[in-house]
């Protein structure tokens, strides 16, 4: 008896031995996939292991990892919390949770982990440096020296630490500063275009032009796709009257960022000058790209002008004052807009105006990562359109089909039809229509023909309702689902189906050319305007509510038809009513992505940013990849 007992026990130690195997083996794989780029392969196994060892903080931590660099901070936010709670000692999950706060431009927070985690590891220069830029964003200059002095004094050659000392001096005045931090950098750092870009930033404000003309050839030598770098040289050769090859430069910098708005800008005035047609375009592609470079929102103050020409006249830059400021001297000297400022009206307005603005400096001192890789698993940069996701429908999939990339969820309702069917066909609960598949639902309308030429029952006639609705013959569809309902009453999922069968008969005729123009008809004719068919299934939304409505009277647990009903109430923009739905389809499915998903969106509508990015979060963590997108857009 012993004996077996030992024999048990080891046993039991050699199975739980390859349990934990299992487990680091799944966290490893999470943690290679984030080494990788791959953040939501590496959420999904994070999942896997939260699901089976929710005690663990690591898996918190690092699926919050992943979900920081898909830019939802609000989920990294809430996996930090976790592994912090269950792990209080944990520098690293404070410190990127700091991370996320300051992302969140919630510094203050973003201080205190910062705070919290030197308590851990006072030696860290990392949580210097970022508690130093989030001192920065709260405008505390001096703590923000403090603290990359104290990162330095423990990693004398951190580049970081260099550049953003050197940043902090640009914004208290002290350009000679910053320059000797940058002369440093590049010492340590001979290849860093970003080192001489910012060098270049801090000798234009010295009016030192020559140093920064190289500052920035150097720059671009090392980084040719520098588009910031190119603007900012344009700058100087702009500056220095050679406005034809600042137009060059400016060319170059949009070629290699169309998007940059200065860059617009400034050729503009580059190109006013030398009388070249299209200036006015690039003024207006400037204001497109950002309003604040529409000088037509702005009124001339006679008073301010003129403090602005005094300020000129000693063409001293003020304290503090940015790199672009001192320039308009030389505009003004030039003959060609003299002449221009003796045309009446508007125009004369507008010049007026320009000359008191000043050429824009594409500046980039809080630089990101040297290198960056396009296609780097951010699924958030991807240009995506944004919609709800779409109604769930009873399908179908052959036998050993199974679809990795798609969301499956388990209804008593659905199994308990495939198994009438003997698994033939197989079949479950979608909301992602496939062309691919319409043989196959072609095939099981001819097998249940031959059923119901056997015999006619309330099955046969709903399953080949369901199948007719999926190939799109939606007429025969709802005539098969009727007998289905009038042979059987209380058939939840015939209810179901013919709501769904009448939703997408509605959403087929909103497509059709000319469906939504108004039909006029004389009077006293004769003609019909429209099909009365069709007139009595057009916007019909009311018909579908009430077979959702008998579909869930019959089958309160069924969550697929709260998420539909809530469908068509946000299609009625019935909000408030939705949420209610979509509450208690999630209280039903607690991991139903795609109800998550569109409660997301509609809580963006209504204004809840905080609680839309969280659902958004909840649904991207469930596998809908395209809720990153939605945060980083709508959300941060």
């Amino acid at each position: 008896m012993k004996r077996t007992t030992i024999l048990l026990f080891i046993l039991f130690l050699g199975f739980t031995a390859q349990s934990q195997l299992n487990i680091n083996h799944y966290i490893k794989v999470g943690r290679t996939r984030i080494s990788i780029g791959n953040y939501v392969g590496a959420i999904e196994y994070f999942n896997i292991v939260i699901k089976f060892k929710p005690h663990l903080p690591e898996p918190y931590y690092y699926r919050g990892l992943a979900k920081h660099q898909l830019e939802d901070y609000r989920g990294s936010i809430k996996d930090y919390n976790r592994a912090i709670k269950i792990k209080p000692y944990y520098p690293d999950a404070f410190i990127h949770r700091g991370m996320a706060y300051h992302n969140l431009k919630d510094y203050d927070k973003a201080i205190k982990d910062y705070n919290k985690a030197l308590e851990f590891n006072d030696e860290n220069e990392i949580i210097y440096n970022n508690r130093g830029i989030a001192k920065i964003s709260l405008k505390d200059v001096e703590g923000a020296i403090k603290d990359y002095n104290k990162a330095l004094e423990i990693s004398p050659k951190s580049i970081n630490a260099l550049m953003n000392r050197s940043n902090a001096k640009i914004i208290k005045g002290d350009v000679r500063g910053a320059i000797r931090d940058l002369n440093q950098a590049i010492v340590i750092r001979p290849h860093y275009a970003g080192a001489y870009l910012n060098r270049g930033l801090a000798r234009f404000e010295l009016n030192d032009y020559a140093s920064a003309l190289r500052d920035y050839d150097q720059c671009i030598k090392l980084d040719p796709k520098n588009a910031l770098a190119y603007n900012n040289r344009g700058i100087v050769k702009h500056k220095l009257e050679d406005y034809g090859g600042a137009i060059m430069d400016y060319d170059m910098a949009l070629s290699l960022d169309p998007q940059q708005a200065t860059a617009y800008f400034n050729r503009a005035m580059a190109k006013e000058i030398l009388g070249r047609t299209g200036y006015e375009r690039d003024y207006k592609v400037a204001a497109l790209l950002n309003p604040k470079y529409d000088l037509s929102r702005y009124k001339i103050d006679s008073e301010a002008l003129a403090q602005n020409q005094q300020q000129r006249k000693g063409n001293k830059p003020s304290k503090g004052a940015q790199p672009n400021q001192g320039q308009n001297k030389q505009q003004n000297t030039n003959p060609n807009t003299q002449q221009k400022d003796n045309k009446p009206g508007e125009e004369k307005e507008n010049q007026t105006r320009r000359r008191r603005t000043n050429l824009i400096i594409a500046d980039n001192r809080n630089l990101p990562d040297e290198e960056e890789d396009v296609d780097d698993g951010r699924v958030q940069n991807k240009n995506i359109a944004i919609d709800l996701q779409p109604i769930f429908m009873v399908s179908a999939f052959e036998k050993d089909d199974v679809d990795y990339e798609q969301l499956q969820y388990y209804n008593p309702e659905i199994e308990a039809l495939s198994r009438d069917n003997n698994y033939n066909p197989t079949l479950t609960v979608s909301n992602k229509a496939s062309q691919e598949d319409m043989p196959v639902f072609s095939n099981f309308v001819l097998y249940f023909n031959e059923r119901i030429t056997i015999q006619e029952t309330s099955h046969n006639y709903l399953n080949r309702g369901i199948f007719h609705c999926l190939t799109g013959d939606y007429s025969a569809s709802l005539k098969d689902l009727d007998e289905a309902i009038k042979m059987e009453e209380k058939n939840g999922l015939a209810y179901f189906s013919r709501g769904n069968c009448r939703l997408k008969m509605i959403e087929k005729i909103e497509l059709l050319p000319g469906a939504n123009e108004t039909v006029t008809v004389a009077m006293g004719s004769t003609q019909q305007p429209v099909n009365e068919t069709t007139q009595d299934i057009t916007g019909d939304y009311d018909k579908i509510l009430e077979d959702y409505r008998l579909s869930l009277y019959i089958n309160p647990g069924f969550f697929f038809g709260y998420f539909n009903r809530a469908y068509i109430m946000l299609k009625q923009e019935k909000y408030y009513r939705a949420m209610e739905d979509l509450n208690k389809a999630i209280e039903l499915e607690p991991e139903f992505a795609e109800a998550y998903f569109n409660r997301g969106l509609t809580k963006i509508y209504l204004d809840d940013l905080e609680g839309g990015a969280m659902d958004l979060s909840r649904a991207g963590e469930l596998g809908i990849h395209g809720a990153y997108n939605v945060i980083k857009r709508y959300c941060n």
